[in-house]
């Protein structure tokens, strides 16, 4: 027998079916608001995982494009791969649930949300949140729980929970928020320049809304949850810390990890994990934890050493930034290039422009097929950090990178109208030590610069980190983290924005959850450190953008046209146009509202296009001027072709001001000639002449 559980959320009501489907996973949770349905599943394996040091978690989003009445495109009519979107889903609601999983569980656990109806007022992504939330915390799987999920869009400057798919995509504010009993244990933000007092109210907005549904929870858990149950812990045995710390004193660990050079510091560890393996030769039950242990060693290490001494591992102050440089045009040929290197991480972003038809199409789960006029997209390859192996394309990592980053962006970027191009930024990471998506914000808010897109202002980004005691108030914020300290570190807040405000939030941790002096800290951190990125190295390096694109950039000449014109544009199937982008190598993209962009790198080229796009839009009238060329020749006269498509006819007699006998006698087909327009003759044809020019 099912148990069906309701509340009311933001003005609508959310319902949760128990027991009614799939009741072979561990947990489950039919999910219903409004008209969104999602079935959240959660499955764990029965044994451990052998040979791993980690928690195997999975997270899937599936979007079914019957949800929304489509059937998928292409040859296969099945669903593919996921939607950048679905990954992206999948990476929300991962960050705040994996930290609440016990540390040392080693079975497989799959969080599953397939998405089977959506209403465009209920956002499936946050019906799947709360989902996977409910579908764990009911289930037998080990989880320290519940947690809970709130969304906060803004438009006119009024904070809207769990706003509609129109109002997330139009708002200035995307905000989703993740809170345990206690505390915020995730925030992912898009903002249009929101004031960091602003967003800090939203947050808590939401963290407050999110109290009342882990009430909720708690009543499901009460009623239907299953009792946790137990498994085989993977913790490293404390005799085997004792006998390591006799190896290797903490004096040697300390040495060891505290250096500004990543690759000294690897070499050392290597040294050291030699050591203990000499050591504990005969211990065959301890030596495929060595590894491990080592790990946890150093993390102990270097957290003791920030919180107590206050001490970096490259020397640096809590609030200090690594080294800083920018540099434009490093890249010729290209549209736009920059990078930014902050210590040992190191970004380069290329821009490149083209015309508005190569915006990227998304047939996703919206009524609507969108279109996304600006990409970013960020490469992470193994020789970044060091390491060798094949590159397999872009993993989750690189695809949430890249859209935090290109989230950051897109507040600033110019509206079509003022600059009608599709724009597409790759970061390319040539060094990585820290929070390189940061890194790849400011170098391509540079690159966007030096490309000319005339953005309204430059956007820089950093992260913070967090080393906490055994209290809440216990803790210490380091700005600019490098690699070490977010390993060994409690959280990774990463903050971008311009003078005026945040434009993007990511904000992942380890532990169960930040209080609200820590959150305003880190906020504030950052505030701090992308002033001083702005002001002293990036408007150094570039102040504003460019007037102009670069030479090996498309130019683009709008004009507009009387829609009812198209048609004579375009011609019988496409012959029209299609002979305009022949003769002069240009692109043309027409809007339905009669907006011609004409796109090419030779301007005379684009200025005979639009030329030509004029004539034949132009309601005739007697006295015009045109050039044209001879295309057929009659017993009466001659035909001239003045633009695609458009032709008129000079009779025989108004050739030459003297009498002549035969067209052929002046004329030959493929002469360069200009005519007068006379108007239309009897049969509507356009009349011309040539012994006329001369006295108009």
């Amino acid at each position: 027998m099912y148990k069906t559980f309701t509340m009311e959320l933001a003005g609508r009501t959310l319902s949760v079916d128990i027991n009614r489907v799939g009741k072979q996973a561990n947990g489950c949770a039919f999910m219903h608001y409004g008209e969104t349905t999602v079935l959240c599943t959660a499955t764990a394996s029965e044994k451990p995982r052998d040979g791993i040091d980690f928690f195997p978690l999975s997270v899937e989003y599936e979007e079914k494009l019957y949800s929304v009445g489509k059937i998928p495109g292409g040859f296969n009519k099945r669903e593919g791969k996921p939607s950048e979107n679905a990954i992206l889903t999948s990476r929300v609601i991962d960050r705040p649930m994996r930290p609440l999983f016990p540390k040392d569980y080693r079975n497989d656990v799959t969080l599953n949300n397939l998405v089977m109806s959506v209403d465009p007022e209920c956002r499936p992504e946050l019906v799947a949140m709360l989902g996977s939330a409910i579908a764990a915390s009911i289930s037998d799987i080990p989880f320290h729980g519940p947690c809970a999920t709130t969304q906060i869009g803004m438009v006119d400057g009024e904070f809207i929970v769990n706003p509609s798919q129109e109002q997330w995509r139009k708002g200035d504010l995307n905000l989703t928020v993740a809170s345990t009993s206690e505390k915020v244990i995730m925030i992912e933000a898009g903002a249009n320049e929101i004031p960091e007092a602003k967003m800090i109210e939203a947050i808590y907005m939401a963290h407050e809304i999110n109290q009342t549904i882990i009430a909720f929870i708690n009543k499901m858990v009460e009623e239907v949850g299953k009792p946790k149950h137990s498994y085989t812990s993977c913790a490293i045995p404390e005799e085997l810390f004792a006998a390591i710390k006799e190896v290797v004193p903490p004096a040697e660990m300390e040495v060891a990890v505290f250096t500004d050079e990543k690759q000294v510091r690897e070499e050392n560890i290597r040294a050291i994990r030699e050591k203990l393996e000499a050591a504990f030769a005969d211990k065959e039950d301890w030596l495929p934890m060595v590894g491990e242990a080592l790990y946890q060693y150093q993390k102990k290490t270097v957290r003791k050493m920030i919180l107590k001494d206050h001490k970096r591992p490259d020397g640096r102050e809590i609030t200090q930034i690594r080294p800083l440089a920018a540099e434009v045009d490093l890249i010729p040929r290209v549209h736009g290039s920059a990078m930014f290197t902050r210590g040992q991480t190191q970004i380069c972003t290329v821009t490149t422009l083209a015309p508005l038809s190569e915006m990227q199409r998304i047939d996703g789960l919206d009524v609507n097929e969108t279109n996304k006029r600006y990409m970013h997209h960020y490469n992470f390859p193994s020789y970044s950090v060091g390491e060798t192996k094949p590159s397999r394309g872009p993993g989750r990592r690189e695809i949430g990178h890249g859209a935090l980053a290109e989230k950051a962006l897109v507040p600033v970027l110019p509206s079509e109208e003022e600059f009608p191009y599709a724009i597409r930024t790759v970061s390319e990471t040539f060094e990585s030590n820290g929070s390189t998506s940061q890194a790849s914000v400011c170098a391509s808010s540079l690159s966007l610069m030096a490309a000319g897109v005339p953005i309204k202002k430059a956007v820089a980004g950093i992260s913070c980190g967090l080393v906490t005691g055994d209290t809440d108030d216990d803790y210490i914020v380091l700005t600019d983290i490098q690699g070490l300290e977010d390993f060994f570190g409690d959280m990774d807040f990463k903050v971008a924005g311009t003078h005026e405000g945040i434009t993007a939030i990511q904000m992942d941790i380890k532990i169960h959850g930040l209080t609200r002096p820590i959150v305003e800290e880190a906020i504030r951190r950052t505030k701090e450190a992308r002033t001083y990125i702005l002001n002293e190295i990036m408007n150094p390096c570039i102040a504003a953008p460019r007037p102009e694109v670069g030479p090996y950039a498309p130019k683009i000449i709008s004009i507009q046209i009387d829609p009812e014109k198209i048609g004579d544009v375009v011609g019988q199937r496409g012959k029209t146009i299609n002979e305009i982008i022949a003769r002069t190598g240009v692109k043309i993209d027409i809007t339905d509202d009669g907006n011609v962009s004409v796109c090419g790198t030779d301007a005379a080229m684009m200025d005979q296009a639009v030329e030509m796009i004029r004539i034949i839009t132009t309601d005739f009238e007697e006295g015009q001027i045109f050039k044209g060329k001879v295309v057929s020749i009659k017993e009466f006269g001659a035909f001239i072709e003045f633009a695609p498509g458009k032709e008129g006819m000079v009779h025989i007699s108004k050739i030459c001001k003297e009498r002549i006998n035969h067209v052929e006698d002046v004329l030959t087909l493929g002469d360069k000639v200009t005519v007068v327009c006379l108007g239309k003759d009897k049969m509507g044809r356009i009349s011309f002449s040539m012994k006329d020019v001369a006295q108009r």
